[in-house]
């Protein structure tokens, strides 16, 4: 069960001018979940990216096959990376979709945990603030989705990031598609705060594990690529701040690529429904470790020296495996 914890930063700065002015800026940090571990202080998740197809397109088939390792493996939560509703997001909060694309299809026991969403491009093509309402929650209690946040699972912290807004061609090259921006009166100002409240969340984070969760890659062979805002503004600030994965959707299939300047792990699962066979920019990119153009889903288990990643396909065949470690008590 998660716990939402609302925690605000309070910079204070007085200005006792001639004429008596006191001037406060406040700035708020991103709303934290607590989300605890099992008894052993172990975690373990599943990760589903572009689901959202009444069923269609095998859809309904990977939700069997994620039940099936969910229970397997006692999973505590699912991470949503976005795309969660096809083709154009939600009309409103009270759109049928919502239950025939997610109620009435995860329904397996495992599943019925918490599912912690992002949204993504197509979400924004909808009424966003549908997702994001308390009323979804109402209907179902699995589902919080928010634009950015972070859940505190002790062993580790997830930072979900929202990553649509930083893209430049939803704004500049729209293709006859309306999104919703209404939530983002700035576009500047909103990019500024969320990087800002990223760096400060992940510096100040003291988790063993330190995971960011956005919709779009920023490493990808796929059909979309590498997405250079992410790359520019984004991979950074993980970079300086010791992050250990970034988890995608966006690009319909399931990845690994290794960071060549730092230890971050780049995971795509993006294929919770239509994926897009021998749609690939090329096998040969570097730090490459895995691709599979189908559909599927990623698992990830965690304790405080070990990080296990799998990756299955629509028939629950493992397809790819990763462990890393770390040291239970780092050098001095």
């Amino acid at each position: 069960m998660a716990i939402p914890y609302q925690n605000s930063r309070t910079l204070c700065f007085f200005l006792i001018l001639s004429f008596g002015l006191c001037l406060v800026i406040t700035s708020a940090e991103l709303e934290r979940f607590e989300h605890p571990t099992k008894e052993d202080g172990s975690l373990s998740f599943l990760v589903l990216g572009d689901w959202g197809r009444r069923g269609a397109f095998n859809q309904s088939q990977v939700a069997f096959q994620m039940g099936k390792v969910g229970e397997k493996l006692d999973i505590d939560f699912v991470v949503s990376t976005g795309d969660n509703f096809y083709d154009n997001g939600l009309a409103s909060e009270h759109d049928t979709a919502f239950q025939e694309s997610f109620t009435k299809i995860y329904t397996a026991k495992s599943l019925q945990k918490q599912w912690y969403s992002v949204l993504g491009n197509h979400d924004y093509r909808g009424d966003a603030e549908a997702q994001l309402s308390p009323l979804l929650r109402k209907i179902d209690s699995r589902w919080i989705c928010l634009r950015s946040f972070i859940v505190n699972a002790e062993l580790a912290e997830i930072f979900f990031v929202d990553t649509t807004p930083l893209v430049n061609k939803y704004f500049t090259n729209t293709e006859d598609h309306t999104y919703d921006w209404r939530g983002i009166t700035s576009r500047k100002d909103y990019i500024a705060t969320l990087l800002k409240d990223v760096e400060f969340a992940l510096k100040k984070s003291s988790a063993k594990w330190k995971i960011v969760v956005g919709h779009h890659a920023i490493r990808s062979v796929g059909h979309h690529g590498d997405t250079e805002e992410l790359i520019k503004q984004l991979l950074p600030i993980f970079q300086a701040n010791d992050v250990d994965f970034y988890m995608n959707g966006h690009d319909h299939c399931l990845e690994h690529i290794s960071d060549i300047e730092s230890p971050i792990q780049f995971l795509t699962s993006g294929a919770g429904s239509k994926a897009w066979r021998g749609d690939i920019k090329g096998l040969n990119k570097e730090g490459l470790n895995f691709f599979y153009d189908g559909q599927g889903f990623m698992s990830v288990q965690l304790n405080p020296t070990d990080a296990e990643i799998a990756f299955y396909d629509v028939f629950g065949k493992v397809l790819h495996r990763s462990h890393s470690s770390k040291q239970l008590h780092p050098s001095i």
